[in-house]
Order: C-alpha cells, then structure tokens, then sequence
C-alpha cells in the first residue's frame, strides 16, 4: 500500500518569546497525513498549545516562530502573510478550543456565530447558510435547532457549548481540525459524546485531528500516533500502542506512573457511629420568574440517604447536573434542603445556632483560583479560618499556618505571595491547607483535581491520602474522575438526575455493577489502567463486560 502523501509536516519548528526570551518550543518535528488522528501530550507548560497554534497563526504576543517550517497541503504555513492566512483559517484548518464559553461571543447568538465562518469563505446566500446551520445541529443531535440558532452561549451546558463549538469548526469541512484540550472540564459521559461526535463528523468529511491532550486515556483510545512532549521538546513519538505500552523514555513512563491505580485503604472501625447522617433530602431550586411570579420550582436532588463514618472517603460520581455539587453544598450549610434531615455528630444540621457543624466541616471547591481571594496573601488565607479560634494568639495562628504549609508541601515564603503568583496545583495545595488549617471532622472536595495535569494530579491526591491518615477526617469526594475515585474511596454513590442509583463499597461498584448506569459510567472511563507488576494494557470495553 502506497503511504499517503502528508497532510502537515512541521520540521525543527522553534517557538521563542519575543527576541531573546526563552524558547516555548524547540526543534519540534512531526508529520500528519489525511484522515490520521496525531495526540500531542504532555504537562501544561510543555509547549502542546503554542506548537498547534503556530500552524493557523494565532500565536499570543510575544511569541512568535523563529526557526524551523511549517506545510501544509504544500503551502509554507510560516512564510504566509496574515490575508494568506485568513484564507487557510477555518476554511482548510479549524480549531476547537478548551473552554466553549470563552471561544463562544457571550453577547451573540449561536445562529450569528455559526454563520460567520460560511459568510466570509463562501458565496452562500442567507437562507442557505441559515439551512445549512440547522441541518449540523440536527446531525449534531440538537432537538430544537431553531430556537438554538436564537439563543446565546449561556443557555447552554458546558458539554452542549462544545457540541455547538465542534458543529461550528465542522460546517466548512476543513481538511485539519485542531482540538485544543475540547474534553477537560467535562465529566467522563460528556467527553465520550463530544470526542465520539467529533471522530464521526471528520470521518465523515475525512479530516485529520490534531489533538491535544494530557489525558493518557482518551489519547490510548483513539490517537493513531503521539507526541509526547516536555518543555518543548518531543522526548519521545511513535505509534500510540507502542509509546504507550512499551515506553522507551523516563519521561512518557513518569506520565504513565501518574495513572491512578486501584490501591489498598486504611481500615475502618467496625461499628463507629455515623458523622454525617443525610436522610430523605430534596433540594429545589427555584423556577424562573415571568410576570412576577416565579414558575414550578425545579427538584435538583430527590430523596437522597447517605452516611459517612469518620475517616471514610465516600466518593459522589455521576455526570454533570446530576446534583452531585448542590448535594454537597447542602452538607457544608451552604444550601437548605426543602425536605429531610442531615444530622452531623448526631446534630440535626438545618436547625440555627449548629456552631459545631460550621466549624467542623470544611469545603475544598473545584476552581482554587476564583475560590481564593486575589487580593490577600497565602498566609493571610491560611490564617482566616482560625479567626473562630478563640484560644489561639497571633504567634499560634502563625505557627498553625506555618505547619498547615509544610503539611501540603509548600515552602514557608510562599506565605507572601497572592493566588496569580502559583501555579494550579500550588492553588489547589492552598486550598487543601486552608480546609484542613482547623482539622475539621468532615472535608466535602468538590472536584478538586479536574483541572489539573495527570503528574500534579497524583500529587494532590498522595497529599490528600497523605493528610486524611495524618488527622482522620472523613471525606465526601464529589468526582467524575472514576480513576481518582478508584484509588481514593472506601465507599461509591452514583448519582443520576438527582437520584442515588447505587451505592457500595468501591471494589463492588467496580467490579460488579448493578445499575445500568453506573455501567454506562464505567464503559467511559479510562481503557488504559496500570497492571500489578507495573506494565500497561487497554482495558476491555466494561459495557460488554456487564
């Protein structure tokens, strides 16, 4: 079989910052060919990003390529001009950006966005760039296209936006899509709908997927070839099978190590007593107000039982707005429920003047950076919840916020520096520290590794295991990283629609499904998993396990 000529080849491509700053990306080789699906992976910072912005031309200042070459279809991509390079941006190549709402105009509609993109490279006529807009998002699986094309970004959930992102980059038929980290923020159903909608829209169409990524599953699934790159470089690239099962470089097998793995939990005392009751609670949000009256309110959590016993984990899973948040928020007080009774050591919660309760049970949110407050230092937002403190002088709250620093890793003089001065997994560090600063009896973690790379994400949570054996408080993880949950939880809940369907012990729920939907769950999570004696394997498909 003849080798198909290649669609993009980027040879010894040089990104530097200005002049004579440092080089983003260096010596980077690579080749595409049409139909192909390339991974780049790596840690945030490695270069992925700038080196797939490069091709289109939308470097930030003051980046800019200063060596090396770009082609594509045959064209010299880095010796265009910016009109050249209009002509090849969205109509040849397309790019999916990470975050759908930022990518997205909030103030206009998705009918005016879609449109934009067949305005300027076709001679389409407005009612056929109108029809042509409504039959992607019917294709894309959108009941109502009529009243979307009429509504703005915000109506939308996050897996929905990037749906309508894709439907966007798709309707000009590039020949190369670029899919900047589409799936990150997306629970594990969510991101098996929009990468599966995306491999059938480009097979379709035959085009080929750059695809960047730090997750090591979705690149094991579906990549024909990686790219494994750090601090610019590409240590190492090759088939996916052959990187992936059988890496040659210390650097692809430290990502690799990162995978979570199934591990042994520190027992339990028999027979403790509860220290969180949640019994047959409902939550409602309110309904919309039209004509000064608000409508039905909406039930977001239908009598839900639970308990956690201290120093257990008991993981929440489930996918996004299936109520998993607004239930945790309700055990920490920071929403009334509309029925039931949640009781913490033995106190009925939703009852005024719980003191007790408020002081005990501690919330680490999923974004550190909009949780921690821009403007005060580290060690000032260590110190804030030790205020309630009413035994402890200045030189104790020092010395608790200097131990609280040691105890999640970080140097004493990060105390003098503001949230923008760390990196996130330092946030999350801080948030963790700023949780645990009163050694409280229940932590709720809402999502507290997402947003982080698979390295910094072991990290956090060898911390948290780290720290929850130190000072045995019990933990309700909210997650729909079944990965993480697998190796962190004594007990699983799954969450659908605002019902528990299922509840267990983790070995239970992992091996032995019951629920169809926790199967569903099971069957989108990682197909790449760590064996016993350190290697690697694809995991079969659990659906057709089940």
């Amino acid at each position: 079989m003849a080798t198909p000529a290649n669609l993009l080849t980027v040879e010894n491509l040089q990104i530097r910052a200005g002049v004579d700053g440092p080089l983003a990306v260096d010596d980077l080789s690579f080749t595409m060919a049409a139909g192909e699906i390339v991974a780049l992976v790596g840690e945030s910072g490695s270069g992925k990003t700038m080196a797939a912005r490069s091709a289109i031309g939308l470097l930030p200042a003051p980046m800019q390529v200063c060596a090396g070459s770009i082609t594509f279809q045959g064209a010299r991509l880095d010796a265009s001009d910016a009109k050249a390079m209009r002509r090849v941006r969205g109509a040849h190549i397309g790019m999916v950006f990470q975050e759908p709402m930022v990518s997205l105009n909030p103030a206009l509609t998705i009918g005016r966005q879609m449109s934009e993109a067949l305005a300027l490279h076709t001679k389409l006529n407005a009612n056929d760039i109108r029809q042509r807009c409504l039959t992607m998002l019917q294709r894309i699986g959108i009941k109502d296209a009529e009243r979307c094309l009429a509504s703005y970004p915000h109506q939308f959930s996050g897996g929905m936006r990037q749906r309508i992102m894709l439907a966007s980059v798709m309707l000009l038929s590039p020949a190369l899509l670029i899919a900047d980290e589409p799936t990150t923020a997306l629970d594990c159903l969510a991101q098996l709908d929009v990468i599966e909608l995306m491999l059938e829209l480009t097979r379709e169409q035959g085009t080929a997927i750059l695809f960047i990524s730090h997750d090591l599953s979705l690149v094991a699934r579906y990549a024909n070839k990686v790219i494994v790159m750090r601090n610019g470089k590409a240590v190492e690239q090759g088939r996916t099978q052959d990187i992936l099962l059988s890496p040659k470089a210390e650097y692809t097998r430290q990502l690799l190590d990162a995978l979570p793995r199934r591990g042994a939990l520190a027992a339990l005392p028999e027979h403790a007593r509860p220290l969180l009751d949640v019994t047959g609670v409902s939550i409602e949000h309110p309904g919309p107000r039209a004509f000064f009256r608000r409508s039905k309110p909406n039930r977001v959590v239908h009598d839900v039982d639970l308990s956690i016993a201290p120093g257990e984990t008991l993981a929440l899973v489930g996918g996004s707005g299936s109520g998993k948040t607004t239930l945790g928020r309700a055990v920490v007080g920071l929403v009334n429920p509309c029925a039931g009774e949640i009781s913490f050591q033995g106190l009925d919660i939703l009852k005024a003047g719980n003191r007790v309760h408020r002081l005990q049970c501690q919330m680490i949110f999923q974004d550190p950076y909009s949780s921690l407050n821009p403007r005060m230092k580290v060690g000032d937002i260590l110190a804030e919840p030790l205020r309630h403190e009413p035994d402890m002088n200045a030189a104790a709250r020092a010395a608790r916020v200097s131990d609280t620093l040691v105890d999640v890793g970080l140097a004493a003089h990060f105390a003098d520096r503001f949230p923008h001065q760390l990196s996130g997994g330092q946030r999350q560090r801080v948030a963790i520290g700023r949780a645990l600063v009163r050694r409280p009896r229940l932590v709720i973690a809402d999502e507290p590794i997402s947003a982080l790379d698979m390295t910094i994400q072991k990290q956090i949570l060898e911390l948290f295991e780290r720290l929850q054996k130190q000072y045995g408080f019990a933990c309700l993880f909210i997650s729909h990283d079944l990965a993480a949950v697998e190796r962190i939880a004594h007990r699983v809940a799954v969450m659908n629609q605002g019902h528990i369907v299922e509840i267990g012990p983790r070995d239970q729920i992992f091996d032995h499904p019951q629920h169809p939907y926790t199967r569903k769950l099971l069957a989108a999570a990682s197909p790449l998993e760590r064996l016993p004696d350190g290697g690697y394997r694809l995991r079969p498909a659990l659906s057709q396990a089940a």
